[in-house]
């Protein structure tokens, strides 16, 4: 399991995280099927992440006012969102 995910069951109860490979012992085949497929979908969000944080004013330290920044934030999704349409 990435150390990224560690503990975050506790904070949000649905969210699902690879099966670590027990020592001394390999994963079944349907333990390896369920990591695939979480794989699959975790890697679409990635993805959006990385497009999302070509825009400097998501990678970066926000400096301006925050109540500005949703507008922001929702600007740069409609202008993501907008090139998927395209």
């Amino acid at each position: 399991m990435p150390f990224g995910y560690q503990g975050i069951s506790k904070i949000h109860q649905l969210s699902e995280t690879p099966i670590k490979k027990p020592k001394g012992k390999k994963l079944t085949k349907e333990q390896k099927k369920y990591n695939r497929e979480l794989n699959r979908l975790r890697i679409v969000v990635e993805h959006v992440n990385r497009r999302l944080k070509i825009f400097k004013i998501l990678s970066d330290r926000y400096r301006n006012r925050h109540r500005r920044f949703g507008l922001r934030s929702n600007l740069i999704a409609g202008i993501y969102n907008h090139e998927l349409a395209i």
